[in-house]
Protein backbone atom coordinates (compact mmCIF):
# COMPACT_ATOMS: atom_id res chain seq x y z
CA UNK A 1 0.00 0.00 0.00
CA UNK A 2 1.55 3.31 -0.83
CA UNK A 3 1.08 6.18 1.83
CA UNK A 4 0.67 9.36 -0.15
CA UNK A 5 3.11 12.62 0.97
CA UNK A 6 1.85 14.58 3.67
CA UNK A 7 1.49 18.39 3.60
CA UNK A 8 4.45 20.28 6.47
CA UNK A 9 4.94 23.55 7.98
CA UNK A 10 8.79 24.29 7.77
CA UNK A 11 9.03 26.52 10.46
CA UNK A 12 12.68 28.86 10.62
CA UNK A 13 14.18 28.57 14.39
CA UNK A 14 15.22 32.17 15.50
CA UNK A 15 12.75 34.86 15.51
CA UNK A 16 9.71 32.61 14.56
CA UNK A 17 9.98 29.74 17.28
CA UNK A 18 12.50 31.54 19.54
CA UNK A 19 13.12 35.23 19.98
CA UNK A 20 16.29 36.24 17.91
CA UNK A 21 18.32 38.79 19.60
CA UNK A 22 18.15 42.24 17.71
CA UNK A 23 21.25 44.11 17.24
CA UNK A 24 21.55 47.04 15.19
CA UNK A 25 18.13 46.13 13.24
CA UNK A 26 19.79 42.51 12.55
CA UNK A 27 18.37 39.39 13.91
CA UNK A 28 21.15 37.28 15.60
CA UNK A 29 20.32 33.68 17.35
CA UNK A 30 21.05 33.69 21.44
CA UNK A 31 23.81 32.55 22.40
CA UNK A 32 23.14 30.34 25.22
CA UNK A 33 20.31 27.73 26.49
CA UNK A 34 19.46 30.44 29.36
CA UNK A 35 19.24 33.15 26.86
CA UNK A 36 16.47 31.21 24.49
CA UNK A 37 12.65 32.24 24.86
CA UNK A 38 9.92 31.10 22.77
CA UNK A 39 7.67 33.40 20.86
CA UNK A 40 4.32 33.70 22.28
CA UNK A 41 2.32 30.92 21.02
CA UNK A 42 4.71 29.38 19.71
CA UNK A 43 3.54 25.54 21.54
CA UNK A 44 -0.13 26.27 20.76
CA UNK A 45 0.79 27.39 17.13
CA UNK A 46 3.10 24.11 16.43
CA UNK A 47 -0.24 22.03 18.15
CA UNK A 48 -2.75 23.51 16.03
CA UNK A 49 -0.35 22.54 12.73
CA UNK A 50 -0.14 19.03 13.61
CA UNK A 51 -3.95 18.73 15.13
CA UNK A 52 -4.59 20.44 10.95
CA UNK A 53 -2.68 17.18 9.80
CA UNK A 54 0.59 18.97 8.83
CA UNK A 55 3.89 17.51 9.56
CA UNK A 56 5.98 20.16 11.61
CA UNK A 57 9.58 21.04 10.62
CA UNK A 58 12.11 23.45 12.16
CA UNK A 59 14.38 24.34 9.41
CA UNK A 60 17.01 26.95 10.56
CA UNK A 61 21.05 28.02 9.35
CA UNK A 62 23.55 28.11 12.20
CA UNK A 63 26.57 28.92 10.80
CA UNK A 64 28.09 30.51 13.51
CA UNK A 65 29.41 27.15 15.02
CA UNK A 66 31.24 27.03 11.20
CA UNK A 67 32.57 30.54 11.86
CA UNK A 68 34.03 29.52 15.50
CA UNK A 69 31.40 31.55 16.92
CA UNK A 70 29.07 29.06 18.51
CA UNK A 71 29.36 25.45 19.41
CA UNK A 72 27.12 22.82 18.20
CA UNK A 73 26.58 21.40 21.77
CA UNK A 74 24.33 24.67 22.05
CA UNK A 75 23.00 24.79 19.00
CA UNK A 76 21.73 21.33 19.95
CA UNK A 77 20.68 22.01 23.28
CA UNK A 78 18.25 24.76 22.16
CA UNK A 79 16.77 22.57 18.92
CA UNK A 80 16.34 20.27 21.47
CA UNK A 81 14.54 22.22 24.29
CA UNK A 82 12.51 23.79 21.24
CA UNK A 83 11.10 20.26 19.92
CA UNK A 84 10.49 19.70 23.93
CA UNK A 85 8.47 22.17 24.07
CA UNK A 86 6.78 22.75 21.27
CA UNK A 87 6.32 19.26 20.05
CA UNK A 88 7.61 19.54 16.36
CA UNK A 89 8.18 16.44 14.26
CA UNK A 90 11.76 17.13 12.74
CA UNK A 91 14.17 19.23 12.80
CA UNK A 92 16.74 19.83 9.82
CA UNK A 93 20.08 22.58 10.62
CA UNK A 94 22.18 23.58 7.96
CA UNK A 95 25.83 23.87 9.73
CA UNK A 96 27.52 25.73 6.51
CA UNK A 97 28.24 28.50 5.81
CA UNK A 98 26.66 31.70 3.16
CA UNK A 99 28.37 30.55 0.05
CA UNK A 100 30.05 27.29 0.81
CA UNK A 101 28.98 24.70 -1.91
CA UNK A 102 25.94 23.28 -0.01
CA UNK A 103 22.54 22.95 -0.88
CA UNK A 104 21.05 23.43 2.41
CA UNK A 105 22.49 26.72 3.29
CA UNK A 106 18.60 28.50 2.93
CA UNK A 107 17.53 30.38 0.63
CA UNK A 108 19.15 26.88 -1.10
CA UNK A 109 15.93 24.27 -0.68
CA UNK A 110 17.86 21.17 0.40
CA UNK A 111 16.75 21.02 3.77
CA UNK A 112 12.94 21.32 2.52
CA UNK A 113 13.78 18.87 0.14
CA UNK A 114 15.95 16.48 2.24
CA UNK A 115 12.68 16.52 4.46
CA UNK A 116 9.91 15.79 1.64
CA UNK A 117 12.19 13.00 1.06
CA UNK A 118 12.80 11.76 4.28
CA UNK A 119 9.21 12.38 5.70
CA UNK A 120 7.25 11.92 3.00
CA UNK A 121 6.35 15.16 2.25
CA UNK A 122 4.24 17.33 -0.25
CA UNK A 123 5.95 20.27 -1.01
CA UNK A 124 3.49 21.59 -3.11
CA UNK A 125 0.48 21.73 -0.34
CA UNK A 126 3.07 22.92 2.26
CA UNK A 127 4.12 26.15 3.61
CA UNK A 128 7.49 27.67 5.06
CA UNK A 129 6.81 30.47 7.80
CA UNK A 130 9.83 32.35 8.56
CA UNK A 131 11.02 35.85 9.60
CA UNK A 132 13.92 36.69 6.97
CA UNK A 133 14.11 36.87 2.83
CA UNK A 134 16.07 33.85 3.65
CA UNK A 135 13.42 31.79 5.08
CA UNK A 136 10.90 33.29 2.10
CA UNK A 137 13.41 31.88 -0.78
CA UNK A 138 13.47 28.09 0.35
CA UNK A 139 10.31 28.16 0.73
CA UNK A 140 9.57 29.45 -2.90
CA UNK A 141 12.37 27.19 -4.13
CA UNK A 142 11.12 23.95 -3.00
CA UNK A 143 7.63 25.14 -4.27
CA UNK A 144 5.97 25.87 -1.09
CA UNK A 145 3.89 28.47 -0.01
CA UNK A 146 5.54 31.26 2.24
CA UNK A 147 4.55 33.30 4.95
CA UNK A 148 7.02 36.50 6.19
CA UNK A 149 7.07 37.30 10.08
CA UNK A 150 7.98 40.66 9.92
CA UNK A 151 9.79 41.90 12.95
CA UNK A 152 11.01 45.57 10.65
CA UNK A 153 14.40 44.15 11.03
CA UNK A 154 16.80 46.45 8.38
CA UNK A 155 17.41 44.01 5.69
CA UNK A 156 15.68 42.99 2.60
CA UNK A 157 16.01 40.74 -0.24
CA UNK A 158 14.83 39.31 -3.33
CA UNK A 159 12.17 37.18 -2.49
CA UNK A 160 8.74 38.19 -1.95
CA UNK A 161 6.29 36.40 0.35
CA UNK A 162 2.72 35.22 -0.09
CA UNK A 163 1.60 37.04 3.28
CA UNK A 164 3.44 39.04 5.07
CA UNK A 165 2.25 38.86 8.96
CA UNK A 166 3.34 39.62 12.27
CA UNK A 167 3.51 36.85 14.36
CA UNK A 168 3.17 32.89 14.09
CA UNK A 169 -0.21 32.51 15.53
CA UNK A 170 -1.20 34.67 12.88
CA UNK A 171 0.49 32.48 10.28
CA UNK A 172 -0.96 29.54 11.61
CA UNK A 173 -4.01 30.96 11.48
CA UNK A 174 -4.27 31.46 7.98
CA UNK A 175 -2.50 27.60 7.40
CA UNK A 176 -5.19 26.36 9.23
CA UNK A 177 -7.88 28.24 7.01
CA UNK A 178 -6.45 28.04 3.65
CA UNK A 179 -6.25 23.84 4.48
CA UNK A 180 -9.87 23.68 6.01
CA UNK A 181 -11.06 25.98 2.80
CA UNK A 182 -9.04 23.29 0.56
CA UNK A 183 -11.19 20.32 2.03
CA UNK A 184 -14.52 21.98 1.36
Amino acid sequence: MVIPPRPAVFLDRDGVLNHAVVRNGKPYPPATLAETVLTDGASESVAQLRLAGFVTVMVTNQPDVAKGTQSREVVEAINAMIVQQTGLDAVRVCWCLEGDDCDCYKPKPGMLFDSALELNLDLSKSYMIGDRWRDVGAGLNAGCRTLLIDHNYSESGPFTADWVIRSLPEAVKIIVNMRAESAV
